[in-house]
């Protein structure tokens, strides 16, 4: 019983209990603490060669004008809302202003001022990845307990689902805008329904031993959302990665980043422990060199252009983060085979396997 607790506690790929340096094909060998994260044997080593067959078709990110892009000043002859809308930074649970104090435009597609949406910098980040670290407790949750949360948070989004599509709508039209909605919603069900069902295995190798192969948590991961789906992009990256018990810090599309004031209120009236989901609006590329560089972070999702992507790969260099990207290609997230499934949840967890004696 001891040698379990310490297994299920060890920070290691791979753990022999009362056996050392035995290996097999058919059981996973290497991971975190070990050179690196590189994965040889068993399911998820051959993982590490495979993509999905449509991703090597899909075409390149295309430029999408942003917010920020706008002149800073609003033309004469439009105005601001008659009542501004206040968005906050989401931090450990709780609305928080911006450290510098400033804010940028979120303008409509026709140009009209929607409002302003906190500009986030390094120390945002760093008090973002700070209260993800103190959120752990969600990845020793039940899986059961994680997959009822979610489908309160969908339950909850549904119930405002006209409201926010239509504030949705003037960035991305009104088709767009339900639809993501409607996706949005069946995806969290979705992976509400995967958080008790994507569990690990027992291997058989050719010795008196069982190999338990425990799928865990990276931990903490920072996650930059694309610009063409603001709701459903944004939906598609942080559910699976907190489905599977890892906190996030995201940073979402900056083509509409006020529909995370619509998310944290969300998030508030759903039983999400404070501190696993945070978000921090701004300029993803300045943002992106301080979650790639910070040492505490585990993991990093990227899903912009080609240049994003690969400053995501260099930037993690030094501190060998896990980083999963689009390699700058485009991605339907409206396509269910593109947005949804496997492929987020494989990278959302990492395999430990125990080897245990078994029999004489």
């Amino acid at each position: 019983n001891v040698s379990l607790h310490v297994a299920a506690e060890l920070k290691a790929g791979v753990v022999w209990v009362n056996c050392t340096n035995l290996f097999d094909a058919a059981c996973g060998f290497g991971g975190y603490r070990e050179s690196g994260f590189g994965r040889e044997g068993g399911r998820e080593g051959l993982l590490e060669y495979l993509e999905p067959a449509w991703f090597k078709q899909a075409p390149p990110v295309q430029a999408i004008p942003l917010a920020i892009d706008q002149p800073a000043e609003p033309p004469a002859d439009l105005s601001a809302p008659p009542i501004d809308r206040t968005v906050k930074l989401y931090i450990g649970g709780k609305q928080a202003r911006p450290d510098s104090g400033y804010s940028m435009l979120v303008r409509a597609a026709d140009g009209r001022l929607l409002g302003e949406a906190p500009l986030g910098n390094r120390k945002d980040i760093r008090n973002a990845v700070e209260a993800a670290r103190k959120a752990e407790s969600w990845g020793r949750a039940t899986a059961r307990t994680r997959g009822q949360v979610l489908y309160y948070i969908a339950e909850n989004l549904s119930q405002r689902r006209e409201e926010i599509a239509s504030r949705l709508s003037a960035v991305v039209g009104k088709k767009q805008a339900e639809w993501e909605l409607s996706l949005g919603i069946e995806r969290i069900f979705s992976y509400a329904a995967w958080a008790d069902k994507y569990d690990g295995a027992i291997h058989n190798p050719p010795f008196r031993n069982v190999t338990l192969a425990m799928k865990e948590p990276i931990g903490t991961v920072g996650v930059i959302c694309p610009a063409d789906a603001p709701l459903l992009g944004f939906l598609s990256l942080v559910m699976p990665a907190i489905s599977a018990g890892n906190t996030v810090v995201a940073i979402p599309s900056e083509k509409y980043p006020l529909i995370t004031g619509d998310l944290y209120q969300v998030f508030e009236t759903s039983d999400l422990p404070d501190g696993v989901v945070n978000i921090v609006t701004g300029r993803s590329a300045d943002l992106l060199k301080t979650l790639a560089e910070h040492d505490d972070l585990d993991a990093i999702w990227c899903f912009t252009d080609e240049a994003g992507a690969t400053a995501a790969k260099t930037l993690s260099v030094g501190n060998l983060k896990q980083v999963f990207t689009n390699e700058g290609r485009a991605i339907d997230w409206f396509d269910v085979k593109q947005g949804e499934g496997r492929w987020f949840l494989d990278h959302a967890v990492q395999v430990k396997n125990i080897w245990v004696p078994y029999g004489e």
